[in-house]
């Protein structure tokens, strides 16, 4: 079933609004002072400040989207924040190149430690946007109806259940895509196995968007639960990827033996920016193609 032409162009208003405010006009905030340094909450050139700033652009935008979209605002809307945040992904230095620079294993050490948990900081931004959306139709007389309202409804602990499970779900499928994906040359290596060099940002974009979107159609498919799970675990993916391949002895030989941009686990080589917005869209994607599925499955097979 193809999308109507409609809804292809409240699709693409969405995006370009996302695009010309978070993207484009916001680019000052997080613009680093070295043209290939990161785009990064901790590591690059955005201040407290600059972070209360884009948190009400995010919102704002959100809002504006979902009327840019009405009536289907609470679908399309949520595409906005995550597609201006893939701009500054694509436009972020590497981490290999942060590496190169600085290849010993205490700053390795410092590094991974600082970029594992930063993810959260890229998610409140996309949340901001989510909330926009929200706030938008909670004022809004056009409203949507669920398209699962006539559904029966589980029980708390069923939902409770569900969630756990579609989280887990998530972080775990989305770290197994990435690492069969999120690669480029790859050499044995006779302590670790194999290690991978730094992936190109076309790699990293397939990659993300991919295995985000497989978990998030899994996870609708077996647990019958939204996107909301696997956008959440874009922000789990890498610290639990860092408890095993950023141990200091791990890093020591690494630092030692192995070029400053090659990595242990390619999940490491993915900035928090590139994994939250390119994850947050591959999620959304995942979603709606498998209620399209199950749509073509009841309707047209």
């Amino acid at each position: 079933m193809e999308l109507p032409w409609f809804i292809k162009i409240r699709i693409i208003g969405v995006i370009a609004a996302g695009l010309l405010l978070i993207g484009i006009w916001a680019w000052p905030i997080a613009s680093p002072l070295d043209p290939a340094g990161p785009v990064s909450f901790l590591l690059g050139n955005i201040t407290l400040g600059g972070t209360i700033a884009l948190l009400v652009l995010a919102f704002f935008s959100g809002f504006v989207a979902y009327f840019l979209s009405w009536p289907y605002g609470r679908q399309i809307g949520v595409l906005a924040v995550p597609s201006g945040l893939a701009v500054w992904a694509v436009r972020t230095g590497s981490v290999g190149s942060i590496i190169q620079q600085y290849p010993s294993a205490a700053y390795r050490q410092s590094l991974f430690s600082a970029l594992k948990w930063e993810p959260v900081f890229w998610l409140a931004v996309v949340f901001a946007g989510f909330a926009g959306v929200w706030a938008a139709g909670k004022i809004s007389s056009g409203k949507i109806d669920s398209d699962k309202q006539n559904e029966p409804n589980p029980s708390k602990s069923t939902i409770y259940v569900n969630a756990l499970i579609a989280l887990a779900g998530s972080v775990l499928l989305a770290q197994f895509c990435l690492k069969l994906f999120a690669q480029d040359v790859r050499m044995p290596d006779s302590r670790l196995g194999v290690i991978v060099a730094q992936p190109v940002v076309g790699q990293i974009v397939f990659a993300v968007l991919l295995s985000f979107g497989l978990a998030a159609f899994l996870v609708e498919k077996f647990l019958d639960a939204g996107y909301l799970w696997s956008v959440i675990a874009t922000a789990l993916v890498a610290a639990f990827v860092g408890v095993g391949s950023t141990r200091a002895e791990v890093l020591q030989y690494l630092s030692q033996n192995v070029p400053a941009n090659f990595f242990p686990n390619a999940i490491l080589a993915i900035m928090p920016v590139q994994m939250v917005a390119f994850g947050t869209l591959g999620s959304i994607a995942g979603y709606w193609t498998a209620i399209r599925y199950d749509y073509w499955r009841q309707n047209e097979s």
